[in-house]
């Protein structure tokens, strides 16, 4: 039996009516190309590989490389041993479908990888600690919304599917798990005109929580830029939808700045 490794932040679904639930969710035809991050006993892999005509799984684990290799044949499972963060989704193909039970501490840092490979992604489909879900989904206004609800919400359609609680895990985290979907819009609700900006003030903005934008921006907006473009400098970050940083953004590149 694979004994859970603390340092890959291990922890097996086992629950089969939550595998059932995903499965539902997924809907998989057996032409589609998934690839699954983190396949660990294969609680997924193996419903998958009974609907689909090819896997690709990525996973960091030698030992359970070696057991996927000895039970999978190469034209059904291919393997891309090593560690997800630094995986290049385009290399596999386009329109892919992701998916993986992620572990909760590469989970923020893979989704912003995740994010600059989007153009080749349909969908993704991601089990996470409910926290960081709620973080993702987040409206502005509410105490989970921040930068990363920002930032995802800027590429992706982001829903929220259902909670699983730690007993459907090997061993049981301390915490609940939900299950999201992530679909990429085709056509950008709000377009920056430079991502790099817009990063840059998202951050600034939420740099320094509960502070006002005036303060977080000042180095960036005059109160004049402010008015011009209708925000309240006196307002939170987290009061803020993407559009408005998006015409916070523009507003300052077009300046120069």
């Amino acid at each position: 039996m694979h004994v859970p490794r603390k340092r890959f932040g291990q922890n097996f679904l086992e629950d089969r009516a939550v595998v059932a639930q995903i499965m539902a969710a997924l809907q998989p035809r057996p032409a589609e190309q998934f690839v699954e991050i983190g396949p660990g006993l294969g609680a997924l892999t193996l419903p998958l590989l009974q609907q689909l005509d090819h896997l690709d799984v990525i996973e960091i684990d030698r030992d359970i490389v070696a057991n996927l290799r000895a039970n999978h044949p190469a034209n059904r499972l291919t393997i891309h041993e090593g560690d997800a963060l630094e995986f290049d989704f385009t290399s596999v193909g386009r329109d892919l479908r992701v998916i993986g039970n992620l572990p909760y501490n590469i989970s923020t840092p893979l989704l912003f990888h995740l994010t600059a490979a989007v153009d080749a992604v349909r969908d993704a489909h991601f089990m996470l600690q409910r926290e960081v879900v709620e973080r993702m989904s987040a409206q502005p206004g509410t105490a989970a919304y921040g930068r990363l609800s920002v930032m995802l919400q800027y590429r992706w359609s982001i829903d929220a599917l259902f909670d699983v609680p730690p007993s459907a895990f090997r061993p049981e985290p301390k915490v609940w798990s939900s299950v999201v979907r992530m679909i990429p819009h085709r056509v950008l609700p709000h377009v920056a005109n430079d991502e790099r900006l817009f990063a840059d003030v998202v951050m600034s903005a939420f740099g320094q929580r509960r502070k006002t934008l005036r303060n977080t921006l000042r180095q960036k907006l005059t109160l004049a830029d402010f008015d011009r473009i209708g925000i309240d400098p006196g307002a939170r970050g987290e009061t803020l939808g993407v559009a408005d940083f998006v015409r916070i953004a523009n507003l300052i590149a077009a300046s120069g700045g």
